[in-house]
């Protein structure tokens, strides 16, 4: 991906999918009260997996682009 603002979508994205994803979990451990996903493991593993993924998407848009065999 080369194209820098896509880069800067990505990150911002995962940022964003990161932060929802640790409410998430931190609301289906019980550790943030006051709703109605508070204890529910389901929300838990939702959040995992969405941060996992906002993970993923951070790492693709911080790397730096393949540079091609024909530059060098």
């Amino acid at each position: 991906m080369t194209n820098r603002a896509a880069r800067i979508a990505l990150v911002v994205v995962g940022v964003i999918a990161l932060i929802v994803g640790v409410v998430f979990a931190g609301q289906g451990a019980n550790l943030i009260p006051g709703s109605s996903m508070t204890g529910d493991r389901m929300w838990l593993y939702i959040g995992v997996i969405v941060g996992v993924v906002g993970i993923v998407l951070i790492v693709l848009g911080l790397r730096r682009p393949r540079r091609d065999r024909t530059d060098l």
